[in-house]
């Protein structure tokens, strides 16, 4: 996402605003290369101890919440809602890929190394985006006019392309999550009996909850709709988890609070970003209201 933005900074016909966001983003990189490690290894850390059964809530929940935020966003807000999306979904993707490998190893004998062989092919690709972050914050804005670097020809061409491919994968990653997601969630709290009638209510009322929060959205700024979002996710499986689960998920849930801030709270340029972008999508449209009057006058 950090790329795409950059690349549309670049591609920005406003020159004053253009340059401020390049220097803004070129200067981020080196800084941030030891605080991505650090950032990699507890939020690998935080996922280990996250167990599957709150890991499959966790995705469930996100799920739920992300079709409802889709549904009910209008066309003016689907790029807003989309982009805030990716960036709340990074500590859920995290949960969607344990619960899946834990679905998947289940019963084997050395299930522990396929994690580690996750954890690996994770850091690998990692190491790659960051190399291209830091590539194309230098050395793109002078490659894009030369025309000799391989990288910086590709993400001209095509990189408007990547916040698309981004969100097939991240749909394609929850929607093999939500059949491991549901089959361990049923397994462990739904096949009691009587369960469903105390688990209807609560998905009832949840959902009611979700439709609601959604709608004062629109009043509230990015920042404050996602402090808002994050304490109504997972304090609503927290209260679900004193009523229904053990202490051990109860202690999960609280991890999972440490997991969201460790995703969250370094992705602020992305909210900015964001932020910014809503802001120059309303100035045109207040433009364009402007130049209808003034035609009709």
């Amino acid at each position: 996402m950090r790329v795409y933005n950059f690349i549309q900074a670049c591609s920005d016909p406003d020159t004053e605003g253009g340059d401020r966001r390049r220097s803004s983003s070129s200067r981020n990189p080196l800084r941030r290369k030891w605080r991505a490690a650090v950032q990699f290894w507890l939020l690998t850390g935080v996922l280990s101890l996250v167990g599957h059964r709150v890991s499959s809530l966790i995705v469930l929940e996100f799920s739920l919440r992300a079709v409802s935020a889709l549904a009910s966003a209008g066309q003016d807000d689907g790029s807003r809602g989309l982009e805030l999306l990716l960036v709340q979904s990074q500590f859920s993707l995290g949960c969607s890929l344990t619960c899946t490998l834990a679905f998947i190893h289940q019963g084997a004998l050395h299930s522990s190394f396929g994690l580690l062989l996750a954890a690996a092919l994770s850091w690998a690709f990692a190491s790659y985006s960051s190399g291209l972050w830091r590539h194309v914050a230098r050395l793109f804005p002078l490659h894009r006019t030369d025309g000799y670097c391989g990288k910086c020809i590709n993400l001209l061409t095509s990189g408007h392309t990547m916040l698309a491919s981004l969100q097939r994968v991240v749909i394609l990653a929850f929607g093999t999550a939500a059949v491991a997601s549901t089959t361990t969630v049923y397994e462990h709290f739904l096949s009691q009996k009587d369960a469903m009638k105390f688990w209807t209510p609560l998905t009832l009322c949840y959902t009611m909850l979700v439709a609601y929060n959604q709608e004062e959205q629109h009043r509230l700024s990015i920042t404050e709709t996602l402090l808002r979002t994050v304490v109504l996710r997972l304090g609503g499986l927290l209260v679900l988890m004193l009523a229904v689960g053990n202490w051990t998920d109860v202690l999960h849930i609280l991890v999972a609070f440490l997991g969201e801030g460790v995703c969250l709270l370094p992705s602020e340029d992305l909210l900015q970003a964001a932020l910014k972008e809503e802001r120059e999508r309303c100035q045109d449209k207040q433009r364009t209201c402007h130049r209808s009057r003034m035609r009709i006058q």
